[in-house]
Parts: C-alpha cells; structure tokens; sequence
C-alpha cells in the first residue's frame, strides 16, 4: 500500500518484469488506494480538517487524501517526485480543469508539485510573510515495508519543516501489527520470491517503533497515534492480484523471478481469503502517528 518513496534496487542477472507504469498506476487509483479511506477519514476527524487547514501531502501520490481533505474545505499541496504516473492521475481528479473539464464545487485551492518539498515554498508568500505556508502535514504511504523506506521518509519531513509552524503536526503511516494484518501473509510472497534481493526492496514485517524511530531522526516530537481498521476488499482475485501488485510491494520479486510466476504465487496466496462469491476480503489495520515540527 503503496506509501511512494525511493526504493532503489540492484542490477541482477535474471529475467526482467515488464511492468507498464500507466497501468499500474491506474490500478493503484482504481483498486487499492480507496483501501486507505478509512484511515484518512480518521486523520481528518481526529485533526479537524477544514477550511483553516493549509495541507502539505508529502507522497501525495494519484491525490485521493488530497481529495478529501479538499472537499473538507482544506487549502492542498501535493509533492511527489518518486511517481510521475500517480500524479498524472492527482491532476485529472484534483485539476480536472486542465484537462477539460469542469472542477468539483466542494474542491478548492488545489496545488500539486512534482519535485521535492522544497518546490512547495513558493506558496508561502501569498498572503502574509510571517504565516508559514502550512499548518498539516501529512505523509500517508505507509512506511516499515521496504528496506530504505523510512530513510527516505525522514528526508521528505527535514525538507518539509522550514515550510510550516513551529508544533504543526506531521501523520506518519505505517502497518500494524503483523497479527492484526491479514494480507501480511500475502505479502510474505514478496519476501519469500525476492530473497536474493532481500535488502533492496522486498517486504519486512512493520515493527513496533518504525514511526517514531522515523519521527525522532527528523527531529519532531511524537504527540499521539491510533490505529485504524482498514480491510482490503476486491471483486474478485484478478483484482486483488492487480490492487496488491500495484503497491510496488512485489517489483523486487518480480526482478529476481519474473513476473508470471510472482502473479501465479501471490494468487495462491489469496486464495484463503476469496469467499463463495469470488470477493476477496482481509482484515487489516494501519497505525498513524501525529508528531510534531520542531
């Protein structure tokens, strides 16, 4: 669920997954993100999003956080560097004015950057000088998956708080415990497949402190967390195959085996979770926590 961040891997010797950013990047808008509702909506509510909101979406990835938080009345920017399909995607929803379309009337003040934080800065001298340009930020691709993950996540949050006040919260995401997570079996595929490259990109078990291991490194200050229920559901296998294959949680496998034999494992995998009807449905929950800028 396919948190966004840099995942670098090293050159290997076997076949090569031909994998076509578009589509995936579809399925991820179509297909998995809405997994994520539940979690935003807590954020939000918990935060009290609204029209006094200046939101930072670290990641922001095809923008349906962003969308949400909009619709609350919420001024937006989105930066994401590490996925130009995904943000394809945010512009149809969230500027669908430059693709010819008419705009959502619930949906205003909508600005996405693809570059780093640091590209965000520009929005900070539109009115008054000594108001920071955000006062929420928010960094909702959940860490703890991938090796190099919560590295890079720490950088994004070092570039992002020049940007806002003193004490603005920061949400950090990540999986819950790895009992309370159905689809970590799933994605012990991942590991399983992508051994040789174990290092480089294939999924781990999320641990206990990820969050605040990732919050102390930048500097902010923990401030509370809560964990969120947010089952994985699909019509049916073929869509639960392409949902999880677009978090980017198997391109490591995929590079070390190939592609059709990932799809065949993972499928397997599944097979548990698919009900009478062919739906496939599995339990999870993510944790967040809200810390603090320093």
């Amino acid at each position: 669920m396919t948190p966004t961040l840099v995942r670098q891997h090293l050159p290997h010797a076997g076949p090569t997954s031909r994998v076509d950013p578009c589509s995936r990047a579809r399925d991820w808008a179509e297909i998995q993100e809405r997994m994520l509702v539940p979690l935003y909506e807590a954020v939000y509510e918990r935060l009290e999003v609204g029209h006094s909101t200046r939101l930072l979406g670290l990641g922001c990835g095809s923008g349906l956080a962003l969308l949400m938080a909009a619709s609350r009345g919420a001024t937006v920017t989105g930066v994401d560097s590490c996925t130009p399909e995904r943000l394809a995607l945010a512009r149809e929803r969230l500027l669908p004015e430059a693709w010819g379309t008419r705009a959502r009337a619930d949906v205003r003040d909508v600005r996405l950057v693809d570059g780093p934080p640091e590209d965000a800065a520009d929005d900070a001298d539109a009115a008054d000088a000594q108001t920071p340009a955000y006062n929420l930020v928010t960094a909702f691709e959940p860490i703890g998956c991938t090796a190099g993950d919560s590295e890079g996540l720490g950088e994004l949050l070092e570039a992002a708080t020049p940007l806002a006040a003193r004490g603005t919260p920061a949400v950090l995401v990540g999986w819950g415990p790895p009992e309370r997570c159905t689809t970590s079996s799933v994605l012990r595929v991942a590991t399983k497949l992508a051994d040789p490259l174990r290092s480089t990109g294939s999924w781990r078990p999320a641990r206990r402190d990820d969050l605040e291991e990732v919050a102390q490194r930048a500097g902010l200050r923990p401030d509370g967390s809560g964990r969120v229920a947010c089952p994985f559901g699909y019509a049916d296998m073929d869509n639960a195959v392409r949902g999880l294959l677009s978090t980017g949680l198997f391109d490591a496998a995929a590079a070390a085996t190939d592609q059709a034999q990932v799809d065949k494992e993972l499928a397997e995998a599944l097979h548990p979770y698919q009900r009478h009807d062919g739906t496939v449905w599995m339990p999870n929950v993510f944790r967040y926590l809200i810390a603090r800028m320093p």
